[in-house]
């Protein structure tokens, strides 16, 4: 609903001050064990940071990040003790990676795809936990199924044992670590 002002003109003056900052991703590999499908490997991810502070109505609050990085790093570090224990269960090897500044920009996981620890083109998926702790109503949000024609399938049989009520949203949405993954062409 944008419209053009008639005789109105505005200078604006922007002073921007460079910041360096350091953050770290944790990486951990549990290696496949069948022969033609361990070198095919599949990332799981969640971030560990969260903003601290949020203003809502005009006070400063402190934003608890429990919903946020704490349900998808407690479900990150769950499956890869999970995945340690079984490791001959496991055909394609997980790489498990906790991002570092997802909310300042999905830095960590940008980082990761530009700078692999494994050739991106052994990446045959990404699996993102954020925000896993809002299952209300039997709902259960799985984004990402539009990108592999895979997914759909492989959703309807495994939830076939639990019967949650399955939400998508149309697209991909991008705020969160998935979508650096997707934009190099790998499933999420």
């Amino acid at each position: 609903f944008s419209f053009a002002i008639d005789n109105v003109y505005v200078r604006l003056r922007v002073n921007l001050q460079r910041e360096r900052l350091e953050d770290a991703n944790v990486i951990g590999l549990i290696e496949g064990n069948d022969p033609k499908l361990k070198d095919e490997v599949v990332v799981i991810g969640a971030h560990y940071d969260h903003i601290g502070t949020s203003f809502l109505g005009g006070q400063k609050q402190i934003f608890n990040g429990a919903d946020d990085n704490a349900s998808g790093t407690s479900g990150l570090l769950e499956l890869a003790q999970y995945f340690a224990a079984n490791r001959e269960r496991i055909k394609r090897s997980l790489l498990f990676v906790a991002f570092g500044a997802e909310e300042i920009g999905l830095i960590g996981s940008r980082y990761f795809v530009d700078n692999p620890k494994v050739p991106l083109e052994r990446v045959v998926a990404m699996v993102n936990m954020d925000m896993v702790g809002r299952l209300r109503n039997n709902a259960l949000y799985v984004l990402g199924v539009s990108s592999s024609p895979a997914w759909k399938d492989l959703l309807m049989e495994v939830n076939s044992q639990f019967n949650f009520v399955l939400r998508d949203s149309p697209g991909i949405f991008g705020a969160s670590d998935h979508f650096p993954f997707y934009n190099k062409g790998i499933p999420v």
